[in-house]
């Protein structure tokens, strides 16, 4: 819980690690993740460092890697399901991997262009079978479209033989050729202009459809194919339409001259086809077993070679050593950690074989160390809330451990529904219930996987939405009578207040508590469900709710301020506690905490009997700020206010005045203090508790340096030194300067997120509003059907108002509340005691290792 509440302690330590054993050092660090190592190298550039080789041979197996995944994958081969962690392989093993993969590489190659070749071929082999097939019947077609009137004088035998073929016509002297081939469907009306607009009608092109679809060889997706045919005369008007079957990416066949040789080419295609056929399923499952014997190994192969790959890049974040015998690495280290990691070394160094051990060395530091915070899978969602306003400073209050309370608290606050805290629970219940489902947390949907990172988060608000929903009794906007009812109307007849023509003559009637027995005691959890069939009941709400949401505001806003108490106390800047955090707290307690004062005690003072007597808690404090209180007020104006209790007035003024000079103090305190002590109090600081250091991000931290080797025991500080330094850091003008904004930011905002938190009143009331008009248009309609079809109606009726209650009333509702109660959280509540400019601790580990594989979605 400490860890969660400030942070881990962090330190600064040097390892000395014996080249030998340094690459198994390093492994076994990578392995725990305890430790964020620091580049000693940073003016040498990548290509430059000693390990730059080794790397590159590490994204070649990761190429080559990628390469056999996406074939796995092309082949439809799950790989095994295993949680293995295979440790790195040793440097001497890494050739034997790279041999291996190569060697893969290269037999999968040579299978897969085989089998491209061998498509390839019959798909050529498919096409021209098709083109013979069509080409067949394109001059019989021809003549029988001819009137039996068409005379040709230059051949008259033309109409007696309407076949002729090829070597007929070069007897006669035509000098008519043919080229026919296959084109894509969706060029051939750009072709056929084409042919017309060239060839200025030299040539006859016919054309059909091929039936079935043909794989394209480029793209490899079934496409729809034209065959034709283009009877030309002349050798010139040949050459052109060549070219433009050329341009277009016509796929030619030479056409047989005459019927035997037709017939002899496509029995020999249809022979060459079957044993394509065949060697094609040979080779496809050879290339099967082949990347099935890969896939058993490449799963470990990856992450053996992510591993090197990382391992290579933190040796070239050390640096050698005058004798070039031993690496030294500066780490961040949480101290807790220093004797695992002095372990870690130790196993390293075993391994190895190496004769001299590595070992680490604390060493002091001006630095600021990074942030280190330990959640676990509960608290990391809560945990990212707060980080995605900011990272904490070092050792500061970290919000997220109340935020794990308050965030859903505020989110069900605006969300309270009995009904759909319910079923936004049993969807976080199910998210966890299988959280370990690989399926469920290795997709590549970027908005489910934000709902299932985040699905205790859902859960805390659902249950808190379940309280809320009881404490407003609303479900699905009705009220449910668990109790009984505190109200009873009949007693108003007893009474002979309601009478019969009390009843006919008014369609609005009145609960009257002061009527013996018509109001016996408050609902014994939550608000009476009574009030869901009255017609002020959305002025009762309003007015409930309005005032809880600014008591929930201005309890959550000085709890803010408490919080900033213990980083003030442990910084040991206790002059803080005097002249930022009292007058802070006394000026927001003085005006809105007595505003909290009166709501209660008007609730407490006031009774049924005399509720009409009770005064207007705005006015009430209008008047605060202005010193009037029950003063007289002119005739024409009215009566004059009655207080609320005696000695109303001298309070108020007194708690205005409080209010009013903390202003002053909270300005001019903290610069005119640490001027007096730049000015000769120095001994009075207190020392830096923990990790001391000079901050560099702040000119407020006036605290002594006092840097001490831990391993040693050797004390360095220099008080002298450490005065004369403080006096060059402190500048007044830039301290009164951000004294000024922060008082000025301060005060207005005590105002302004006072009335931020009536979000609170706005949403809820929003929220119901929006389920009973949603109950109202929908279900009531279904409802109210009384026939035999009613029960059959009400089934999409019913459909639909669960869609429209889950995409308007959970979602986009429920999205709406969670951003708000964000906004509450990150402005309202933590820039009381937060300032989020730390820097994250990024340990270096294998697990935290991203992988393109897993982003291309190859693993």
């Amino acid at each position: 819980m400490s860890s969660l509440l400030r942070g881990e302690e962090m330190c600064l330590a040097q390892l000395f690690l014996q080249s030998g054993s340094a690459y198994d050092c390093i492994s076994e660090l990578g392995e725990l993740g305890l430790v964020e190592f620091r580049d000693l190298n940073p003016n040498v550039n990548s290509f430059q460092r000693k390990h730059v080789n080794e790397i590159k041979k590490c994204e070649e197996m990761e190429r080559i890697l990628g390469y056999l995944l996406r074939e796995i994958k092309k082949a439809d081969i799950s790989l095994p399901e295993s949680d293995m962690n295979p440790v790195s392989p040793s440097p001497k093993h890494i050739m034997t991997i790279m041999e291996q993969l190569q060697r893969l590489e290269v037999e999968l190659g040579e299978v897969t262009r085989n089998k491209e070749k061998l498509q390839k071929n019959l798909l050529e082999l498919t096409e021209y079978t098709h083109m013979l097939r069509i080409t067949r019947n394109f001059v019989q077609r021809s003549a029988e479209r001819e009137p039996l009137q068409v005379q040709y004088e230059e051949f008259p035998f033309l109409e007696k033989d309407t076949r002729m073929d090829y070597s007929s016509m070069q007897r006669l002297g035509a000098k008519l050729g043919f080229i026919s081939g296959l084109i894509q469907r969706a060029k051939i009306e750009a072709f056929e202009r084409m042919l017309w607009r060239v060839c200025k009608g030299y040539t006859i092109l016919s054309y059909a459809e091929v039936e079935e679809y043909l794989e394209d060889p480029d793209t490899g997706e079934p496409t729809k194919s034209v065959v034709f045919l283009i009877s030309y005369w002349g050798d010139q008007i040949g050459q052109k339409v060549k070219k433009i079957c050329d341009c277009y990416h016509c796929h030619l066949y030479p056409y047989p001259s005459n019927n035997d040789e037709r017939n002899d080419v496509v029995e020999g295609l249809r022979t060459r086809i079957q044993d394509l056929h065949t060697v094609l399923h040979r080779t496809e499952d050879y290339l099967r077993q082949v990347l099935i014997k890969a896939s058993e190994s490449v799963y470990t192969w990856v992450v053996q070679v992510k591993k090197m790959k990382a391992i290579y890049y933190i040796l070239n974040l050390c640096s050698f050593d005058v004798t070039n015998k031993c690496l030294i690495a500066e780490v961040w280290c949480p101290v807790n950690d220093i004797p695992k990691l002095r372990r870690a070394l130790e196993d390293g160094s075993r391994k190895s074989g190496a004769t001299v051990p590595s070992f680490v060395n604390r060493i002091p530091t001006t630095d600021t160390p990074p942030t280190l915070i330990r959640t676990n899978k509960f608290t990391s969602g809560f945990q990212n809330i707060v980080d995605a306003y900011g990272v904490g400073s070092y050792r500061e209050v970290n919000p997220a451990p109340f935020t794990i309370i308050t965030f859903p608290f505020l989110f069900a606050v605006m969300f309270g529904d009995l009904g759909h805290g319910i079923i936004m629970s049993l969807f976080a219940l199910w998210m966890v219930r299988y959280e370990n489902n690989r399926k469920l947390k290795n997709t590549r949907n970027e908005i489910w996987n934000t709902f299932f990172e985040g699905r205790y988060i859902i859960l805390m608000m659902g249950l808190f939405s379940i309280y809320t929903g009881l404490i407003y009794n609303d479900c699905f906007s009705k009220s449910l009578n668990i109790f009984g009812s505190g109200w009873n109307v009949t007693a108003m007849f007893t009474a002979k207040v309601w009478t019969t023509e009390v009843l006919k003559g008014n369609n609005f009637l009145t609960l009257d508590p002061d009527v013996t027995g018509v109001f016996k005691g408050p609902y014994p959890f939550g608000i009476d469900p009574i009030w869901n069939l009255a017609s002020n009941r959305l002025t009762f709400l309003n007015s409930y709710k309005m005032k809880m949401s600014v008591i929930l505001g201005i309890i959550h806003m000085s709890f803010g301020v408490i919080l900033s108490t213990y980083n003030h106390r442990y910084f040991r800047k206790r002059y803080n506690l005097y002249l930022v955090f009292l007058p802070e707290l006394l000026f927001l307690l003085c005006l809105f905490g007595y505003l909290v004062f009166m709501i209660f005690y008007k609730w407490l003072a006031f009774t049924a009997k005399d509720s009409k007597l009770a005064p207007s808690i705005l006015i009430h404090f209008i008047n605060m700020f202005l010193m009037q209180g029950d003063a007289k007020q002119p005739p024409e104006q009215g009566k004059a206010m009655e207080p609320l209790y005696p000695g109303q007035t001298g309070l108020q003024i007194f708690l205005v005045v409080i209010a009013v000079l903390s202003v002053p103090v909270l300005l001019l305190g903290k610069p005119v203090y640490l001027r007096w002590l730049q000015n000769g109090g120095q001994n009075r600081l207190g020392m830096y508790r923990g990790y001391e250091r000079v901050r560099r991000n702040s000119d407020e931290e006036l605290c002594l340096l006092r840097s001490e080797d831990m391993e040693e025991g050797n004390s360095h500080s220099d008080p002298s030194s450490s005065g004369e330094h403080l006096s060059k850091e402190f500048n007044f003008a830039d301290e009164f300067l951000h004294q000024a904004i922060h008082t000025i930011e301060y005060c207005l905002g005590c105002v302004s997120n006072t009335a931020s938190y009536l979000r609170l009143w706005a949403l809820s009331l929003a929220h119901a509003q929006l389920s009973e008009v949603l109950w109202a248009m929908v279900m009531r309609v279904g409802l109210r059907m009384d026939t035999a079809l009613g029960v059959v109606f009400l089934v999409p009726v019913f459909g639909l108002f669960a869609v429209l209650t889950v995409s308007i009333l959970l979602v986009m509702e429920g999205l709406s509340a969670f951003l708000h109660a964000l906004r509450l959280h990150w402005v309202e509540f933590q820039n009381k005691f937060y300032s989020g400019t730390g820097v994250k601790f990024c340990p270096f580990s294998f697990s935290l290792l991203p992988s393109s594989f897993e982003h291309d979605g190859l693993l």
